[in-house]
């Protein structure tokens, strides 16, 4: 008929926006219940649905949007030529930022069930966007490292783990909170720092050093200092790779010599800066003692890599959520796509990923609260693990999640291509897989007390499966074969993620989800590809359990 619309919208799903990304999320509730102690339970749950409720806000989804759409820019000059060396940012970045400071995802170290409440924070935030995600945990991490010398951790701590977000750059002696950074790789070494060229030579009678050479990828350029690592010349200690302070800011309020070169044009990240930096007789503060670099930022790295895996853990989760969310109200063939057995078989493969990450990253961040011996050996072992396998899984959950959605997940509109982008990240910062799967053999070599510490954490569900069970004897025979272990350093690594995930879930899960993911995972009962669970298993259930209007 002359005249009649052609734009009538129908079979669509309604906009996933104004509900609580927490309360939403079973998974997340209950280890977060599991692992907080209960003086401050209801305390953490408050806290932790008022930021879920702002990440599901339209406002804040939009400021994300607006993020990615503007990534930041590099200023080297102000207009009269002086250098200032400057990363400028969209307004929604700041208030991304600023949400992420104000909600304690920098202040772990200080508060009851600190790491737990933090880590489901940071899964929250990071499915915003993850780009902010960054300096965050840059300046969460930095704690650890500081404190191997009291008096810079008195003078810095009180300002990390501050909840007041002051973008300005000025002596950090006049800011309410600060931001950092890290510079730890260069050109001719990458994940090899033992390589790193970078020159500190000690300044005469003032206990500071000038550095003189390079980074390759500097963490968030924008922060009001950072953590590098250069090789000392030798002055009271003995020389060699050190760790050390560089404030953006002198007291004096004059500009530290920090010339950044570039920022690097990634793949996904794009809100997020990350450049090249040159240090020419900048002015740096000694953490640590000299020679011991690698020892002095080990904890912040150990911190950055639970980090990966949260955000690897959260960028699951809402693709999972995404995917959910379209087959619940799309419909195909005469009914519901969430309806039809093969999406759904798709959808529940998808959700054991992100209930098996969940429950991992959250126990690992359980473990950091309790700080006891134990705990700390089997975060030596864990961690690496558990960053491996999760940020691994990440980038074929998002991509399986947007084909759920088909076209219209290859569409920028959709947000699926951001997850995309975003979700190799986590494999490749702070330590690629290989790195990664090294640190889990050294581990088992040089740390036996890491081994039991872990074994000890998955015989709590000895006897409960026969498939977890015959898992974990499988698990043995591979360490027990020590023939060219390096070259099975990742098959190692992948069974213990898997084995410690399954004894979580076998434990914690509702029992269909113990079931589906031991079957699959552990039992052998799985294709090459997600949706291929075996029959028998109560599928629906399981989307149910993932679904985020549940």
């Amino acid at each position: 008929m002359a005249g009649s619309s052609t734009h009538t919208v129908t079979n669509q799903p309604p906009p996933l926006v104004g509900y609580d990304l927490f309360t939403a999320d079973r998974a997340l509730v209950e280890a977060v219940e599991r692992h907080t102690g209960p003086d401050v339970l209801d305390e953490v749950r408050s806290e932790l649905s008022a930021l879920g409720r702002a990440a599901g806000s339209a406002q804040v989804q939009e400021w994300a949007v607006q993020a990615n759409e503007h990534p930041p820019r590099l200023r080297t000059h102000d207009r009269y030529g002086h250098r200032i060396d400057e990363v400028e940012f969209h307004p929604a970045w700041h208030r991304l930022l600023g949400k992420g400071v104000s909600a304690g995802l920098t202040g772990a170290w200080t508060r009851p069930s600190g790491h737990v409440r933090r880590a489901a924070g940071f899964l929250l935030w990071t499915q915003v966007e993850a780009g902010t995600c960054c300096p965050l945990s840059m300046t969460h991490a930095a704690v650890p490292a500081l404190r191997t010398d009291p008096a810079l951790a008195a003078e810095w701590e009180p300002r990390l783990t501050s909840t007041v977000y002051d973008r300005e750059l000025r002596p950090a002696e006049r800011k309410p909170g600060v931001l950092f950074g890290m510079g730890m790789t260069e050109k001719q070494g990458g994940s090899d720092v033992r390589a790193n060229t970078t020159e500190a030579r000690p300044l005469a009678e003032t206990g500071a050093y000038e550095l003189t050479g390079h980074k390759w990828f500097c963490s968030a350029p924008m922060s009001d200092a950072f953590l590098v690592l250069a090789q000392a010349s030798p002055s009271q200690g003995q020389g060699g790779l050190t760790c050390f302070l560089v404030p953006r800011v002198l007291p004096d309020g004059t500009r530290n010599v920090f010339l950044i070169q570039r920022l690097k044009d990634k793949l996904g990240n794009r809100s997020n800066a990350s450049a090249e930096v040159e240090f020419a007789g900048t002015w740096a503060r000694r953490v640590g003692e000299e020679g011991r670099g690698v020892r002095t930022i080990i904890e912040m790295v150990a911190a950055t890599r639970l980090d990966c895996a949260l955000g690897s853990a959260g960028l699951i989760r809402q693709a999972v959520t995404q995917a959910i969310h379209h087959c619940t109200y799309r419909e195909a063939f005469g009914g519901k796509l969430i309806d039809k057995p093969l999406m759904r078989n798709v959808l529940a493969d998808l959700a054991l990923e992100s209930e098996a990450a969940t429950a991992l990253t959250l126990r690992l961040a359980a473990a950091c609260d309790d700080g006891g011996e134990q705990e700390r050996a089997f975060l030596r072992l864990a961690v690496p693990a558990a960053k491996y396998w999760i940020t691994k899984r990440c980038a074929p959950v998002a991509v399986e999640a947007a084909e759920c959605l088909g076209g219209n997940g290859y569409v920028e509109e959709s947000g699926l291509p951001r997850l995309v982008r975003e979700s190799p990240l986590n494999s490749i910062w702070e330590g690629a897989g290989n790195v990664q799967a090294l640190d889990v053999l050294r581990a088992l070599q040089r740390e036996p007390g890491a081994l039991d510490a872990c074994l000890t954490e998955i015989g709590q569900a000895h006897g409960a499966d026969h498939r977890l069970d015959r898992a974990v004897k499988n698990f043995f025979t591979e360490l027990a074969d020590l023939d060219a272990v390096e070259g099975r350093a990742r098959r190692l690594a992948e069974r213990l993620a898997l084995v410690l995930q399954g004894s979580l879930l076998v434990r914690h899960a509702p029992p269909e989800v113990a079931d589906a993911f031991c079957a699959s995972r552990l039992g052998g009962d799985h294709g090459a590809s997600f949706g291929t669970l075996p029959t028998g298993l109560d599928l629906a259930s399981i989307v149910e359990r993932a679904h985020p209007g549940s």
